[in-house]
C-alpha cells in the first residue's frame, strides 16, 4: 500500500484532528543539531550529579522558557528533586546461621552458603531466628490464575523464592509467551513478599557452591547499591545456592517431590517446620542528590488530568567510574547521542509543536528524568512521589533512543499487547500506510528498561516507541542488518556520539505520529486502559474512582 494513503476508519480518526494538529513541523535539522549540542565533550557524558548534569538541566530550562512554557515541578519550580541513597556493605559485618528443629545452629558462610544485602533503610539488618517459607516463583498473579503463596501466612518470616518465571510446556502463554512479564524481577517479588509481610526475600540458585557463576556474585557482592525509591523496605535481601538450601529442606522433613509442581501452577508455598534462620548485616549510606526537570503546558478545562512526555537525559559520564577524567590518549567519553540526546531533544521539539497548537483541554508535561541509567531511578523517584497525580495521569509517552533511519513502514513498540494506547497508536499509524509491531527482541525484556515502566508498574498506561526496521526503501533485507550493526557498535559504547549522516526522516514520522496520539488524549475524555492479561491492570482499577 502507499505511503499516506488514508483509507476507513484510519482516515476518519486522522481527518476529525487534522486541525489540531495543523501546526506540527517537526524539524530533522533542528533536532540533529540540538542532539549534537547537549552530547558534545563539553557535557562529559551528562552523569547525575556532575557539572554534566547542571550543564544540561540548564540548557533544557533555557529552551523551555524560550518556548513559554511554565516550570512544571513542585511548588513552581523547573526540578524536582531525586535523592538517591546509595549503600555499601561493611566489611565483615555479615553474619547467618540456621537452627535445625533439633535446636542445632548450623553456621553459613558468607560469600560461599549465602549471600546478603541490606541495602534499604537504615542500612542494618538484625534478624533472629525467623521462620523460612519456600514461595517458588514468589508470584501472585490473579489475571494469569496464578498464585505462589496460597493461603499461608508469611508475616514476619524470610520468604525464599526462585529466580524468574514459570517456563513449563503450556504455562508459558499464561506469562506472555517468549516475552517476560514484570513478574520475572526480583523488584516485583520483593514487593509481593513486603505486602505480604515478610522481613526478607531470598533468590535460590540452583546451582552448587562451586558454581563458577555462583563465585562470580559472591565476589562482585560488595559493590555499592543505590536504593530505587520507593522500593520494598525489606530488612535485607540475599540469595542462598543449592546446597545450602538442600541443607535447609532434609532438615525441615520436605520431600524435594513437593517442589516439582512450581512449573506447572499446581503449587503453593511450603513453610520448613522447625527451621529458622538468623541474619545481621551493616552497610554504610551516602546520598546522591540529582534532578529531574519537569515543563507543562496547562489544559484549558481539565488541567488536572495530564499527558507526560518523558526522556531521560543523562547518559555514563565519563570512564569506567563515570567520574573520570578526561583522557588526552583515548576517547573516554561517552557522550549519549543517541542514548538518549535523541530522546531528550524528542521531547523538547514535541513540546515545541505543541505549544504552537490550539491549547488543549489536558495538561501537557514534558519530564527530563534523571538517572536512568543507573536503574530508571529518576522515573522511580517521580512515580513515588509524583508531582501530579497517578490516579489522574493519562498516560505517559516516553522516548528513548529516536530512530537514525529512512522511512520506516512499520513503527515497533515496547510491550505490544498492554494496553489500548497501541490501539490508538495502530490507528494513527495505519492512516500514514504504517503497520505497528513488537520490538522484535523478546529476550532482552525491554518493556522493563525504560522510563516508562515505572509508570506502568504504577498502573499508568505507558508506551514507548522503538526502532522499525522495514525500510521503505530497501525492506528488513536492508534495516534489520543495519540496525543491528548501529546498536552494537554504538550502544553504550564511547562511539555513541552525533554524526552529520544521520537520516533523521524515521524520527520525524515517530515524532509526528506520537504528536498526534497526545493531542488526541488531550482533547478527550477517554482514558487509556490495560488490557486483560496485563500484569498492571490491578494497580490501575485500584483507582477507577479517581477518574469516573
Amino acid at each position: 500500500m502507499l505511503r499516506g494513503l488514508m483509507c476507513g476508519a484510519a482516515a476518519l480518526a486522522v481527518l476529525a484532528s487534522a486541525g489540531l494538529a495543523s501546526a506540527q513541523d517537526f524539524s530533522g535539522e533542528r533536532i540533529s543539531q540540538e542532539i549534537r549540542h547537549i552530547s558534545s565533550d563539553d557535557f562529559k557524558g551528562r552523569y547525575p550529579g556532575t557539572e554534566g548534569e547542571r550543564m544540561t538541566l540548564a540548557w533544557l530550562q533555557g529552551q523551555y522558557e524560550a518556548i513559554g512554557l511554565e516550570p512544571g515541578g513542585p511548588d513552581g519550580q523547573w526540578l524536582q528533586d531525586v535523592v538517591l541513597k546509595r549503600f555499601t556493605p561493611v566489611e565483615g559485618a555479615a553474619s547467618a546461621s540456621w537452627t535445625g528443629p533439633d535446636g542445632t545452629v548450623h553456621p553459613l558462610t558468607i560469600g560461599t552458603d549465602i549471600l546478603l544485602r541490606s541495602a534499604t533503610n537504615d542500612g542494618k539488618a538484625d534478624i533472629q531466628n525467623a521462620g523460612l517459607v519456600f514461595a517458588g516463583y514468589g508470584i501472585n498473579a490473579p489475571e494469569r490464575d496464578w498464585n505462589d503463596y496460597g493461603d499461608v501466612d508469611v508475616t514476619g518470616k524470610i520468604v525464599i523464592v526462585m529466580g524468574g518465571e514459570p517456563t513449563a510446556e503450556g504455562v508459558t502463554d499464561r506469562f506472555n509467551g517468549q516475552y517476560p512479564t514484570a513478574y520475572a524481577s526480583g523488584a516485583a517479588k520483593a514487593d509481593e513478599a513486603f505486602r505480604r509481610g515478610a522481613v526478607g526475600v531470598i533468590s535460590l540458585a540452583m546451582v552448587p557452591a562451586t558454581d563458577p557463576n555462583w563465585l562470580r556474585g559472591a565476589r562482585f557482592n560488595s559493590r555499592q547499591r543505590t536504593l530505587t525509591p520507593g522500593a520494598a523496605d525489606l530488612e535485607f535481601s540475599g540469595a542462598i545456592n543449592h546446597d545450602t538450601a538442600l541443607a535447609l529442606a532434609t532438615a525441615a522433613g520436605l520431600d524435594m517431590a513437593t517442589m516439582a509442581g512450581i512449573d506447572t501452577g499446581t503449587f503453593t508455598a511450603v513453610e520448613l517446620p522447625g527451621v529458622t534462620l538468623s541474619v545481621a548485616n551493616e552497610e554504610t549510606i551516602d546520598t546522591l542528590v540529582t534532578h529531574n526537570l519537569l515543563a507543562k503546558i496547562p489544559g484549558t478545562t481539565h488541567p488536572d488530568e495530564t499527558i507526560i512526555y518523558s526522556a531521560h537525559w543523562d547518559h555514563v559520564g565519563v570512564g569506567a567510574d563515570h567520574v573520570s577524567p578526561v583522557s588526552t590518549t583515548e576517547d573516554n567519553i561517552f557522550n549519549g547521542a543517541w542514548d538518549n540526546a535523541s530522546g531528550t531533544i524528542g521531547v523538547l521539539e514535541m513540546a515545541r509543536q505543541l505549544a504552537q497548537a490550539p491549547r488543549a483541554e489536558r495538561t501537557f508535561i514534558f519530564a527530563h528524568m534523571a538517572a536512568e541509567e543507573m536503574g530508571l531511578l529518576g522515573s522511580y523517584g517521580y512515580t513515588a512521589d509524583p508531582v501530579y497525580p497517578l490516579e489522574t495521569t493519562v498516560a505517559d509517552i516516553n522516548i528513548d533512543m529516536l530512530p537514525l533511519s529512512g522511512p520506516t513502514r512499520d513503527l515497533a513498540i515496547f510491550g505490544k499487547g498492554q494496553n489500548s494506547l497501541e490501539d490508538d497508536l495502530e490507528v494513527l499509524a495505519e492512516a500514514e500506510g504504517r503497520v505497528v509491531t513488537d520490538d522484535r527482541e523478546p529476550d532482552q525484556g525491554y518493556y522493563y528498561r525504560s522510563d516508562h515502566f515505572p509508570f506502568a508498574r504504577a498502573g499508568v498506561p505507558a508506551l514507548m516507541p522503538w526502532h522499525g526496521v522495514d525500510l521503505d526503501e530497501g525492506g528488513v533485507e536492508v534495516g534489520q542488518p543495519a540496525y543491528t550493526a548501529y546498536f552494537e557498535a554504538h550502544y553504550h559504547k564511547a562511539a555513541d556520539e552525533w554524526s552529520a549522516d544521520w537520516d533523521m526522516r524515521s524520527a520525524v514520522e515517530n515524532l509526528t505520529l506520537l504528536y498526534r496520539l497526545g493531542l488526541q488524549l488531550a482533547n478527550s475524555g477517554d482514558w487509556p486502559t490495560w488490557k486483560p492479561t496485563s500484569e498492571f491492570g490491578a494497580v490501575r482499577a485500584r483507582s477507577d474512582g479517581a477518574r469516573q
